[in-house]
């Protein structure tokens, strides 16, 4: 499996080692005497505490539908314009009962992604509506070749994209919404998952949640994933692991899972045995959050690793136990 998993993992040959920055910028930040982490970290630390603040957004002024692709401006804004207008793709489904799914797909995931698990949602009676995340798809800058600007050595701007992420999520529902729909659920993967999670602690609409691959901390998967060496690379200089889990705390489940208490929210939990990038330890300190917090959630172990959950039969398996969850307590 391990073999496998690096070879799936070895074939996109198109990373870039970016250089480390502190991208402050990004949040607006004013630094002072001249330490930028130190002011990144303070600012962080407001944000976790007024993170409805933060989460904020205003409903999008317009919203089109063009035969199944839905499109609306992002509530947050960023320097490319290409990035700045959401794209979804949405498969309504008959006989629904107010039923809509949001997808999230995985950093770096192409075009067609989730797309045949959204025909697996409405065949299971749910409409599903699949969101580009922040430089995914039709919204990638023309000189990257990979969804770089999401997740990189830039803190600044990954907090940005996350954030804006989460923000273009909760507009998407608000779209649904307006469609009729009254019971909202969301379904994330890798990246997908931690953005639905923030979502999802930051909105009452959302009654049932999917989280597929799951870490309590975003720089955990980018401090020892495979498929994030290319950063780690720029980062293991400028700083230790605990130090990035406190610039990135404000982008992490383990800042928000209190939220969830009051919230009612039913949740799937999905880890791989062999997850090279969503490391199983820190999968299993999600588990015990959950636990410990008496949060209602069903917990699904896959036998396989993280780039092998796309490749049969892991899909089907993990597709099956995802749309069934979703049935049952949408």
């Amino acid at each position: 499996m391990e073999r496998w998993e690096t070879r799936l993992a070895a074939r996109d040959t198109n990373r870039v080692v970016r250089p480390f920055e502190w991208g402050v910028d990004w949040l607006g930040i004013a630094v002072s005497n001249g330490h930028p982490g130190a002011d990144l970290a303070r600012f962080v630390e407001n944000a976790v505490a007024h993170s409805d603040e933060f989460y904020r957004y205003q409903t999008p002024e317009w919203f089109r539908l063009d035969g199944s692709t839905l499109s609306f401006p992002s509530p947050l804004r960023s320097p490319y314009e290409v990035n700045n207008l959401v794209f979804a793709e949405y498969f309504p489904a008959p006989n629904n009962r107010g039923r809509a799914v949001l997808v999230v797909p995985q950093w770096n995931s192409g075009e067609g992604s989730h797309l045949g698990l959204c025909r697996l949602l409405v065949r299971s009676g749910l409409s599903a509506l699949r969101l580009s995340p922040a430089y995914h798809h039709r919204r990638k800058p023309p000189e990257i070749a990979r969804a770089d600007y999401h997740v990189s050595s830039n803190l600044g701007r990954t907090i940005h994209a996350t954030r804006q992420s989460v923000l273009d999520a909760r507009a998407s529902l608000d779209w649904l919404q307006t469609q009729g729909y009254k019971r909202l659920a969301l379904l994330g993967t890798s990246l997908g998952s931690c953005i639905c999670l923030l979502a999802a602690a930051h909105d009452p609409r959302v009654s049932a949640g999917v989280f597929n691959h799951v870490s309590m901390y975003f720089s955990d998967v980018v401090w020892t994933g495979l498929s994030c060496r290319h950063i780690q690379k720029a980062l293991h200089p400028a700083m230790s692991q605990e130090d990035l889990r406190r610039y990135w705390a404000v982008i992490s489940p383990a800042a928000y899972l209190d939220r969830l208490v009051a919230s009612g929210l039913r949740s799937l939990l999905v880890w791989a045995s062999y997850d090279s990038t969503f490391l199983p330890e820190y999968s299993l300190q999600v588990l015990d959050g959950f636990r410990r917090r008496n949060l209602s959630h069903e917990a699904v172990r896959l036998p396989c690793g993280h780039y092998t959950s796309g490749k049969f039969p892991f899909s089907w398996w993990d597709g099956f136990v995802m749309s069934r969850f979703l049935t049952r307590h949408l």
